[in-house]
């Protein structure tokens, strides 16, 4: 029996199974014909091992491919693992709505760990697949990763539900689809290291070295993820970035194309019980006889828009919910933001409220304005003000816009003429007198 289930036939006859498998259960908004290439050049990959190991090139290029860009786009998350943290949740918060499974809000809950976990794992298991320690383990990693990840993607892109993954963080913003398709073709190249495993040994011949090496590049990526998370990320990629303008973020591009959509609806025929999908240009909402309407599918973006603006939904109001926005961006001179994306959740610290109390008034003595925005209820700000003795004033403003603002809650932001200057966590909040010093020059 074991002779059997180690035998090239059982894995073919495994194989087969499991394509067939993915193969029926492909939804409508996948094309069978794509999805069938795919499964068949997994399938020549799995059952063609023999073949493929022969040549350690084969194995190599994939190699260095996957374990460089694992290391390259775990150290991107890295960088803004609260913003990797934001993005998991809201594939988790998506999932909930979807099956109604109360262990996605679970996982919701504990996204920011869960995020600094693959963080970490993503960078560690790209070294050690460069360095070739501990094959199976990596190799049966990074394929659970991967595989995980193209679930993410596909979904995302299939129900249109995520826009962006979230991969390359800020650095680059992928598509459902592009990322989907990068995830396939990772995919290939994780199967082919499978394959010709046996051409992946240790980097040097000494064992302590190799094991040296990971030891000292594990410890650097669990440091890494866990500064960037009590600070602020080390390159910023955003579009509120220091150097970058708020007031220029707002305007489109000058190559700029906005968005086109189509509606698209579900049909049920009354003579087959069949469920067909049409779009607002192609319903037989005249043919009675045959086509009932049954639900609405929602809006597909047909084009994506192009050379959009950066920064969308910015906008602030006052407690009487009148706009502030262009008073407060086209304010002259230095100005600072304490942002706070929600009050509920915002640190606790005395001192930390001790230093933001002092901050204030040394900006009001020098006459220098300054705001708090929050996405929080005008209730909740009063408790806030009143618990922490906060004398500032509060703009209401949306929480994503926030939250995209500065990875700290709170934070404060350094504005000249609509341009951002400078920007705090809240663990190195600055003296009044240190940012006079260094940036209000």
């Amino acid at each position: 029996m074991k002779k059997f289930l180690h035998s090239k036939f059982f894995k073919l006859i495994v194989s087969l199974g499991v394509a067939a498998l993915f193969f029926l259960i492909c939804p409508p908004c996948f094309s069978k014909t794509t999805l069938g290439i795919i499964l068949g050049v997994l399938l020549i990959m799995i059952n063609g091992s023999q073949f493929f190991s022969k040549y350690a090139i084969i194995t190599h290029i994939p190699r260095f491919l996957v374990g460089g860009l694992f290391i390259f786009s775990g150290w991107i998350k890295a960088n803004d693992t609260i913003g990797f943290g934001y993005k998991l949740e809201e594939y988790f918060e998506v999932f909930k709505e979807a099956t109604g499974w109360g262990m996605f809000d679970s996982l919701a809950h504990i996204a920011q760990p869960f995020a600094t976990i693959i963080c970490i794992s993503e960078m560690a298991l790209g070294f050690m697949l460069l360095i070739g320690v501990f094959r199976m383990i990596t190799l049966w990693l990074l394929m659970l990763q991967i595989v995980f990840f193209t679930f993410l993607t596909f979904y995302s892109a299939c129900f249109n539900k995520v826009t962006t993954c979230g991969c390359f963080g800020d650095f680059l913003v992928l598509t459902p689809w592009t990322s989907f398709w990068k995830d396939i073709a990772l995919l290939f190249l994780i199967t082919l290291c499978f394959v010709g495993k046996e051409n992946i040994n240790p980097l040097f011949s000494r064992s302590w070295i190799n094991n040296g090496l990971v030891a000292l590049f594990v410890v650097y990526t669990v440091w890494f993820p866990i500064y960037t998370f009590r600070n602020l990320p080390v390159k910023d990629f955003r579009a509120y970035a220091p150097g970058k303008s708020i007031c220029d973020g707002l305007k489109p591009g000058p190559n700029f194309k906005p968005a086109v959509y189509e509606s698209r609806f579900l049909y049920k025929n009354l003579k087959s019980g069949e469920k067909k999908e049409f779009t607002d240009k192609t319903m037989p909402w005249q043919d009675t006889l045959n086509w009932v309407y049954d639900s609405a599918l929602g809006s597909v973006v047909i084009t994506p828009e192009v050379d959009g603006p950066k920064i969308v939904d910015f906008s602030l109001t006052d407690a009487d919910g009148n706009s502030i926005t262009d008073s407060i961006l086209n304010l002259k001179g230095y100005n600072f933001y304490i942002v706070y994306w929600n009050l509920d959740k915002a640190e606790e610290d005395a001192v930390v409220h001790a230093k933001i109390n002092d901050f204030y008034e040394l900006c009001k003595k020098n006459n220098v304005p300054i705001n708090a925005l929050t996405s929080s209820s005008a209730d909740r700000i009063n408790d806030f003000k009143h618990k922490h003795q906060a004398l500032y004033d509060f703009v209401s403003a949306d929480g994503t816009v926030l939250k995209t603002m500065i990875r700290s809650n709170p934070g404060l932001m350094l504005v000249k003429d609509c341009k951002v200057v400078a920007n705090w966590h809240y663990n190195n909040w600055p003296s009044f007198t240190e940012v006079k010093n260094e940036h209000m020059k």
